[in-house]
């Protein structure tokens, strides 16, 4: 039998046999320790006497103790038991645990106890809450030494209604508190533009400093580059610089990478698949424009001289210009433009258009 305190909330029915009196309970609910005795009476407040007092439970199951009865009150003792245990912890692994610098560890909590118990993980000396992974009955925190002040004594914490139950273990770093470790770096890159040079800085703390070394994902770096202190420098770039740059860091604890996407825009460059073209009356046409350069690029096709399009011509997204049937007053220069939000250029088409119709008319 345990000494500690169950909440027990009672809702059986006291059945009165006579002229409908009115009864009541008190107390409705008690809290009151395992092995310890609880009473409730059912007592007539209003109306005629009943003959008799009986307690029930609510599925009608006979009641523990002993009862006493009279006219007008029910007094019920039972000895009450329940399903209680209070929060037990176990930390794996137990330490103490040695780690050396740069070096992660997971510690895992694993806790019983009825109600279920809440979890978390602390560190000692901080009142914080730290982020683990959690499900019903473990947490598992992941902690990475870099320096003395990573290491400590980690306190597991599970908590009910029955009492709380603490489980600690303590890291310890390799070498002692003068130890400290670059690893994992951190590594800024970002690329900052100027007079056509692109320029990817770079910001690393800790002992010992790491060599910096820059590469291109699945390309040379460009024959104009230059690495300075950490900087990578490009020169007059052009889009075939554009790509991802990895930046590699390493010392003699390990290494560590990082990621910098370049992309260089530029201007259309505008062409025609046809530099003339000569056509019956009737006929359809159909002049395709084509654009390289940084999307997205728009296209728009007029006449030079300022004539007007003819009646029903059409251009498509891709720089498709299409006329359904040509008249000899079609004929002429045709300008496709092309403009994204770096720049347009054009290209120039001809078209002639002469003879006799394919109905035979002219």
């Amino acid at each position: 039998r345990s000494s500690q305190t169950c909440h027990v909330t009672y809702s059986q029915a006291c059945s009165v046999w006579g002229q409908s009196p009115v009864v009541s309970v008190r107390p409705r609910t008690a809290a009151v320790k395992l092995g310890e005795t609880v009473s409730f009476t059912c007592r007539v407040t209003s109306g005629s006497q009943p003959l008799q007092l009986e307690w029930k439970r609510t599925n009608n199951q006979p009641l523990g103790g002993f009862c006493y009865a009279d006219l007008a009150t029910l007094m019920w003792f039972q000895s009450v038991f329940v399903d209680a245990e209070p929060p037990k912890v176990r930390v794996t692994p137990s330490g103490p645990l040695s780690v050396r610098a740069g070096e992660s560890v997971t510690l895992e909590c694993r806790v019983t106890g009825k109600p279920r118990p809440s979890i978390s993980w602390t560190k000692q000396g901080g009142e914080a809450e730290l982020v683990s992974t959690t499900t019903d009955t473990t947490a598992s925190l992941q902690v990475t030494v870099l320096s003395a002040e990573d290491a400590g004594i980690f306190v597991c914490r599970a908590q009910s209604r029955e009492g709380l139950a603490e489980g600690r273990v303590e890291l310890r770093l390799e070498g002692g508190a003068s130890q400290s470790v670059a690893l994992p770096f951190t590594i800024l890159c970002n690329w900052v533009y100027s007079l056509s040079h692109y320029y990817f800085p770079l910001f690393f703390p800790g002992s010992p400093t790491p060599g910096i070394s820059w590469s291109k994902l699945r390309a040379p770096l460009p024959w104009q580059h230059k690495v300075n202190g950490g900087i990578l420098t490009l020169n007059n770039v052009g889009r075939q610089d554009s790509g991802q740059y990895i930046c590699n860091a390493t010392s003699a604890l390990g290494f560590s990478e990082a990621y910098v996407q370049l992309e260089v825009d530029s201007p259309p460059y505008t062409t025609t698949l046809t530099e003339e073209t000569v056509a019956r009356p009737g006929d359809a046409l159909r002049l395709q424009c084509l654009a390289h350069g940084s999307h997205p690029i728009r296209f728009r096709w007029t006449r030079v001289g300022g004539a007007s399009m003819p009646p029903g011509a059409e251009t498509t997204k891709d720089g498709l210009l299409k006329i359904a049937q040509l008249k000899v007053t079609d004929s002429g220069t045709y300008k496709c433009v092309a403009t994204n939000h770096v720049g347009s250029s054009e290209a120039l088409t001809k078209v002639t258009v002469r003879g006799a119709s394919n109905s035979g008319k002219t």
